[in-house]
């Protein structure tokens, strides 16, 4: 069928503005680099950015050969050309698919250009997910179970949650008879990106263990500072720089002028999530740590994709507000309670705030914009505070999901993957104890530092 030309330009200009969104998302790896590595120790710095460099790699010819078909091989998008699906249903049908066929290693016919397209978006959000668990894993992760994590990631484990949610399955549908709204609603990921990257943040870093002295006789946390605070604030700048790819190119269309309201969204968001953490982590401890203030950023950061095209200014600040306490309570919560050694904080920024700002779907969006997208072509998504509960209901089914399922699995992945691999997946303690850099890497970040740094 033939496209008019102002639809045809229309879904051109679209199609860059995914390609750009998608070179956005891509560069916020240099990010995460610089934000775990700046928050561990100088005798690691190698190991930690190395991890964040190789899960790109690792995750990405995963998601190539199978993860973006059993994800995505249902999907279509008419606003940038995507007008059919690449495949068919694998496990499901109806209303009920769970996975997707087709696409297989980008060979088949039904790829186009715009598919094209949408792979490298996604792929995008795919590494983010994987690369979560580094931080909360860091300084004690054998490399090789590492790698084994990237593919697994890649292949399997976020593309079954994007698949139930983003590829139009079974938890993206309406679901009349429960008075569950419009199913499951998630703009740009705080639940199908960074949840569950925390969840498997959370289940890698109970199996692994805490690092070796962050815990006295008693279960009393020691502090294990961080050897470069600047190089972290930087990675946090960076990450804000490419969370407008993030958010705003979620619009999938450059033609919606709703990307505006995205794109200031995203930005209040962080603004209000730093400055209350700044102001809570000086009340709490009577100083106001950079290191709190920079993941408090980045909660209202997590907790505001999702929601971002829904609500308005005043509730992305709101957001942001309750995002900048909840992670540093959460990253109290997580040391002090659940004795989990997370480095940088991953747990508390992703995981807590990744299921937070999945329920603020629910609760503040003001039935002004739809998601198609998502499987139900909903016109107006409402939250609790403008009377749609059923909305609120969707959203806190899914995020139970995610903790169940993708708990399970991550759980499962790692205990089956410490128990027959020969020593675990724990770096060896002597290695620990000298830094991972020289044993495990075989070069040093910084030669003219002494290793106990």
């Amino acid at each position: 069928m033939d496209t008019d030309p102002v639809t045809l330009l229309g879904q051109q200009v679209s199609l860059m503005w995914i390609v750009i969104g998608a070179a956005l998302v891509i560069f916020m790896q240099a990010g995460f680099a610089l934000v775990e590595t700046g928050f561990c120790r100088a005798k690691h710095a190698a190991h930690v950015v190395a991890t964040n460099f190789a899960i790109f790699g690792l995750g990405f010819v995963a998601f190539f050969f199978v993860g973006f078909a059993f994800a995505f091989g249902g999907f279509s998008y008419s606003a940038f050309g995507m007008e059919a699906p690449v495949g068919k249903a694998l496990l499901g049908s109806g209303d009920w698919v769970f996975l997707w066929q087709g696409g297989w290693a980008l060979a088949s016919d039904a790829i186009t250009p715009a598919a094209l397209g949408f792979f490298l978006y996604m792929v995008a959000f795919m590494d983010t997910t994987a690369t979560i668990p580094t931080g909360s894993m860091a300084e004690r992760w054998k490399w090789s179970s590492f790698c084994v994590w990237g593919v697994f990631c890649g292949a399997i484990y976020y593309p079954l949650m994007a698949a139930w949610t983003w590829g139009g399955g079974w938890l993206a549908k309406t679901w009349s008879t429960m008075s569950l709204g419009a199913g499951y609603v998630d703009f740009a990921g705080s639940g199908v990106v960074h949840l569950t990257g925390g969840v498997a943040a959370l289940t890698g870093a109970i199996v692994l263990g805490p690092r070796i002295g962050k815990f006295s006789n008693d279960g009393t946390p020691r502090a294990i500072p961080g050897h470069h605070i600047p190089m972290a604030m930087l990675g946090t700048f960076i990450l804000l720089f490419g969370w407008f790819g993030f958010n705003a190119a979620s619009t999938f269309a450059a033609t919606d002028v709703q990307l505006a309201t995205v794109a200031t969204n995203t930005a209040i968001a962080g603004a209000f999530g730093a400055v209350t953490a700044m102001l809570w982590i000086t009340r709490r401890v009577g100083k106001p740590d950079p290191g709190m203030m920079a993941n408090g950023m980045l909660a209202g950061l997590v907790a505001i994709t999702a929601p971002c095209a829904f609500v308005a200014p005043w509730a992305a600040a709101v957001i942001g507000i309750i995002a900048g306490v909840l992670v540093i309570e959460a990253v109290f919560f997580v040391e002090r309670r659940l004795k989990v050694d997370d480095p940088v904080g991953a747990i508390a920024v992703h995981g807590v705030n990744g299921a937070f700002g999945a329920l603020a779907v629910g609760i503040f969006s003001d039935g002004r914009y739809g998601a198609a997208w998502n499987g139900s072509a909903v016109e107006g998504v409402k939250g609790a505070l403008y009377g749609d509960w059923g909305q609120l209901g969707a959203q806190a089914l899914t995020v139970g999901v995610i903790l169940v399922v993708n708990g399970a699995l991550s759980y499962g992945f790692f205990k089956i993957q410490n128990t027959f691999t020969k020593g675990g997946i724990r770096s060896k303690e002597e290695d620990e104890i000298q830094g991972l850099d020289l044993p495990e890497m075989g070069v040093q970040a910084y030669p003219e530092f002494t290793v106990t740094r």
